[in-house]
């Protein structure tokens, strides 16, 4: 990907203000479009936003009914840009808006059209505090509450409502934010409506799912702490598969050399003796001169798959070498010369090798590549590799290839959940509306489960679209239950269960499930900077200045 398409956001601290319009689903489209351009306009006479903007220390991202704004200095910001924007509304009796702040950690990229996209914690409860509220409400998280009680002249204006069991039964702490002029006094109807039989309904239907899910994760937390010989041993049976390089004589078919070791990445980490590196971290070191001992010590693995392919045609040549990093010795290489169609029973025999060779004893089946029309399958790869900038460019050429594999192969479970995880990234970033996204989404998760009911990876992405798309934390619960049980190692099933059990406060659980996906994966940045936060936030300071150290080392720009 080059530069200038995509620009990394720093992993921080920042403080977000969540914006929405009151109403909006029921107004015309035309008069959606005036109340958001009207919005855009009193939020940009904002002296505070102004200010943020001419520092450049903000970012706006459009959420099709609002906003979320995201400053980077002090929590004071966010809040006198809410007082300021609500003194413009005050007689404002068309355009009605809540609003909502937290401080917490958020990420992301900018593309090259200046669309903007972050995650974390910072964006996902400044949404679900200002969803507590109604019009005219700026409601505060507890600890931006507290950051402010710092300061003499925000006390007299800060209004504890207390903890209160929102959706599902969900405990959030909220304050008031109001003067005599500014912001709304009035009890929001939605803290009104707790009713305490209601939330023993909803704390039942959570209970089902999180029995479930700690049961599994009770289970994860003992297999993986299982004792070694010494807390640094590179475990034997670990290995990371490097990016194969594209021999192709036009160096045209990077997706599909690319494709072939994720794809191979991903077929050795069923094994569950097996520690496999993930894909962030194994292609950390693309296009670097790094020795191939290095990328061991610093992944932690004792064996390395790499290798090379050319593809021409309908005909591929792939050579893969498996080193013993210790020694950086080639223990085995093989060399396949065959037709496209055999490219499944390629990746087939290369695990195959790779298990002889580490002498891993397998308790089942081998797993064997999921298979499709070769010429499905090469579009497929294409898929996934265009996604990747999480650009509208790149999602739409994207999914336009997901549908092409789908029109050859309509069974074939991954392109399902290839557009699944598209529209959520799409509805994420404000380039589709949020129940149109969460929609699509859902009916290609379903469709992809339809096919193969086993499939963890849109189990995974039901339970996103369950807790993101309709705040249902207990269907979410079972879906990532069903997701872990089916395959633990898989990285976006445990950092998704892993937000499912801090959302719900069950910190050690959440913790084991970010340890385990930092294990393997031990140069992603963002899971190492959230692994920490969520150490500091859980008390276990000595572990989270280790992580935090860990990023400064990989990302000194973090600092």
């Amino acid at each position: 990907m080059s530069a200038e398409v995509k620009k990394e956001i720093e992993l921080e601290i920042a403080h977000v203000l969540f914006l929405d319009i009151v109403g909006y689903s029921k107004l015309s489209v035309n008069e959606q479009h005036a109340r958001v351009d009207e919005l855009n306009g009193i939020v940009r006479l904002s002296e505070q936003f102004q200010k943020a903007e001419a520092a450049n220390r903000i970012l706006k991202i459009p959420t099709g009914d609002g906003m979320a704004l995201v400053f980077y200095r002090s929590p004071e910001e966010p809040a006198q840009c809410a007082f300021e924007i609500s003194r413009a509304l005050k007689n404002n009796q068309r355009l009605q808006v809540r609003m909502g702040i937290h401080s917490g950690p958020v990420s992301g990229v900018v593309d090259v059209n200046e669309r903007t996209n972050v995650a974390g914690a910072g964006i996902n409860l400044a949404q679900r505090v200002m969803d507590c509220g109604d019009a005219g409400h700026i409601l505060l998280s507890k600890h931006v509450a507290e950051d402010l009680e710092e300061y003499e002249q925000w006390r007299p204006l800060l209004h504890d409502l207390g903890t209160f069991e929102v959706k599902h039964g969900v405990r959030v702490s909220v304050t008031n934010l109001y003067s005599d002029e500014v912001g709304n006094p009035r009890l929001p109807k939605k803290l009104e409506a707790v009713k305490k039989h209601h939330a023993h309904v909803r704390w039942a239907a959570v209970a089902i799912g999180l029995l479930l899910l700690g049961a599994v994760v009770a289970a994860f937390m003992i297999v993986s702490r299982r004792p070694t010989t010494s807390l640094t041993a590179i475990p034997e049976k670990s290995i990371a598969v490097l990016p194969f390089v594209d021999m192709s004589a036009g160096k045209d078919q990077e997706y599909f050399s690319d494709g072939i070791s994720e794809e191979l990445l991903n077929l050795l980490a069923k094994i569950p003796q097996l520690q496999v590196t993930a894909r962030t971290s194994s292609f950390a070191f693309k296009g670097k001169e790094v020795a191939i001992p290095e990328i061991a010590r610093t992944l932690h693995v004792a064996h390395v798959l790499e290798g090379s392919v050319r593809k021409a045609g309908n005909s591929v040549r792939i050579t893969a070498q498996l080193i013993r990093t210790g020694t950086d010795t080639h223990l085995w290489s093989q060399t396949y010369d065959r037709k496209l169609d055999d490219i499944f029973a390629i990746q087939d025999e290369i695990a195959a090798d790779v298990v002889k060779q580490l002498k891993v004893t397998l308790l089942g089946a081998a797993p064997k590549a999921r298979t499709t029309d070769p010429e499905a399958y090469a579009l497929y790869l294409q898929a996934v590799q265009l996604g990747r900038p999480f650009t509208a460019e790149a999602f739409k050429q994207s999914d336009a290839l997901y549908r092409k594999v789908l029109a050859i192969d309509p069974r074939y479970a991954p392109a399902w959940y290839g557009l699944a995880r598209n529209f959520g990234n799409e509805t994420g970033q404000g380039l589709l509306p949020g129940k149109e996204g969460f929609a699509q989404a859902r009916e290609a998760a379903v469709k992809a489960l339809a096919i193969d009911p086993d499939y963890a990876p849109a189990h995974a992405q039901l339970g996103w679209i369950e807790m993101y798309g309709d705040n249902d934390l207990a269907g979410a619960a079972l879906h990532l239950e069903r997701a872990l049980a089916l395959d633990p190692a898989d990285l976006s099933v445990l950092t998704t269960s892993a937000t499912l059990l801090q959302s719900l406060g069950r910190l050690d659980e959440a913790l084991a499930l970010e340890d385990a996906a930092v294990r393997r994966d031990p140069v992603n940045v963002t899971a190492l900077f959230n692994l920490g936060y969520h150490q500091r936030m859980a008390g276990r300071l000595d572990a989270a200045i280790a992580s935090f150290r860990t990023v400064l080392s990989l990302s000194p720009s973090n600092g």
